[in-house]
């Protein structure tokens, strides 16, 4: 598969189940309870799906700085990648939760940050799997061992030394992806202090699917995106890096590949405040 489509439906994936080139990952998890969405997994996955936790698997582990969730060690999760079967460059990664792509777009973003483009997400997630009848299974895969040697794009992430310094700049707009109540500071369920970045405007990443977590149009992402000009360097973050690559799997889609992540987000700039 030369060009990844951003996303598959589940007709499409029912179909290449068996597919030795298309490995499937169920991202599901609850920030509230981290134990659930590996739970969940247990009882009942898409044939053929491993288990990726967004805290053991897709973060590293948190400190007085760097946000909730900072980005894993690439060589860490490299080796694990491989050990469940992913070849660099050549498995098509199919990556799915019941969240509107909140944990999903995670996998997405840190496979294409480490060089490997061929993954997509599942349309509709799990939920929209699951209520039309197509296959689960609590048999847990055994894994084909590949290999993956990443290939960083170490220019796609800023830490806050350099979002201060870029965030002002012509020609670069940064961008708050959590809800319109937490970027106005009127209520912070998480953090120690309510608010946003001086200067972010704010694109809650909710609006990127509807409420059945199936993706808006391309026209549509293009819409959201309208008053970026081509070229302009779009740096996003959110609470801790998560749901923020939603925003940056919308941009991809709409055509600007200009987007950057902050990874420590919210988190780790408010922590600076205290």
């Amino acid at each position: 598969m030369t060009n990844t489509p951003f996303v598959v439906s589940a007709q499409y994936l029912s179909e290449h189940l068996n597919d030795p080139q298309v490995l499937i990952v169920d991202c599901r998890f609850a920030l509230t309870e981290p134990i659930l969405g590996h739970q969940q997994y247990q009882i009942s996955h898409i044939p053929g799906a491993h288990y990726l936790d967004l805290n053991k698997d897709l973060s590293a582990s948190v400190g007085r700085h760097g946000g909730r969730h900072p980005l894993p060690n690439t060589s860490e999760l490299a080796r694990k990648l491989a050990a469940i079967g992913v070849n660099f460059q050549e498995t098509l990664v199919v990556a799915y939760d019941d969240s509107r792509f909140a944990f999903a777009a995670r996998l997405w973003w840190l496979l294409r940050y480490m060089g490997h483009d061929q993954v997509t997400l599942l349309d509709g997630g799990w939920t929209g799997w699951h209520s039309q009848g197509y296959p689960v299974t609590d048999v847990l895969p055994t894994p084909q061992p590949g290999h993956f040697v990443p290939q960083l794009h170490c220019d796609w992430i800023v830490n806050i030394d350099a979002l201060k310094t870029r965030k002002e700049l012509p020609g670069v707009v940064l961008v708050d992806s959590r809800e319109g109540e937490r970027y106005a500071g009127k209520r912070e369920p998480i953090d120690p202090i309510a608010g946003h970045i001086p200067g972010a405007t704010n694109r809650p990443w909710q609006s990127v699917t509807d409420t059945q977590g199936y993706l808006h149009s391309v026209a549509e992402q293009q819409q959201r995106w309208g008053d970026i000009e081509q070229g302009t360097e779009v740096l996003v973050y959110c609470g801790s890096g998560v749901t923020a690559c939603v925003n940056l799997f919308s941009l991809e889609v709409a055509g600007i590949h200009t987007g950057k992540l902050y990874p420590g987000g919210w988190s780790d700039w408010c922590s600076y405040l205290q």
